[in-house]
């Protein structure tokens, strides 16, 4: 698992559950920079994303975009699907 520095991490391909594919969606909704990750809502990021691409992905999607923001707002880098409980829970709380 990667483990960056997180006060010094510029790229986005440096955080722990993002490789190139990610990094790319994550650019596409114009988040360039790790930094511009903290204080951002999952669900928004995943609503964007659906928006901009023009079609719905995986709901999986969510739980890496929470793994990161977790990452980047001071907690320990976890695999994503750590966070698919969460997501799932959240989710059913909204319905």
């Amino acid at each position: 698992m990667k483990n960056p520095d997180r006060e010094t991490v510029s790229q986005l391909e440096a955080l722990p559950n993002i490789g190139k594919v990610i990094a790319g969606d994550l650019r596409l909704i114009g988040i360039d920079h790790p930094g511009m990750l903290i204080g951002k809502d999952p669900f928004e990021l995943y609503e964007a994303y659906c928006t901009r691409s023009g079609k719905r992905h995986d709901p999986c999607v969510i739980d890496v975009f929470m793994s990161v923001i977790h990452f980047m707002e001071g907690g320990a880098p976890l695999p994503w699907w750590k966070f698919t409980a969460k997501r799932k829970a959240i989710l059913q709380v909204e319905k």
